[in-house]
């Protein structure tokens, strides 16, 4: 059963930087796609980003696009959001997902991911 354990979230002033990761296990992923949702109070569920895992290649929803990076280190089988230029709006729970398919014929906002992590809040004071 594949797992994804997220870690790094915490408070962080408008401006500054936080490095969002995930561990994954459980699986064997080299046809996945792993992915960054996140959830505001009173908000839906919002995609944020998500990266092939073999290829490489990257998504980012316009909201974050030039401030937010997804990347991998296979090797340790984790991936990572690095968050910067921290706005008041960018803060939420953070959730890592799993897509058993790297397959984005359908673009990543509006596939469904397999598997979900806890979750890790993430709060920008102004």
């Amino acid at each position: 059963q594949v797992q994804l354990v997220e870690s790094g979230g915490g408070l962080v002033q408008a401006g500054g930087s936080l490095r969002l990761s995930c561990a994954a296990s459980g699986g064997t992923f080299s046809n996945y796609a792993l992915g960054w949702f996140r959830q505001a109070p009173g908000k839906e569920r919002e995609f944020v980003a998500a990266i092939k895992w073999s290829g490489g290649s990257t998504y980012y929803a316009d909201s974050v696009k030039g401030r937010f990076t997804i990347s991998r280190d296979k090797a340790k089988n984790t991936v990572y959001l690095q968050m910067n230029s921290l706005k008041p709006e960018d803060t939420a729970v953070y959730y890592c997902a799993a897509d058993r398919s790297s397959n984005w014929l359908i673009p990543p906002p509006r596939r469904t991911f397999d598997y979900w992590g806890q979750g890790t809040q993430v709060t920008v004071s102004s």
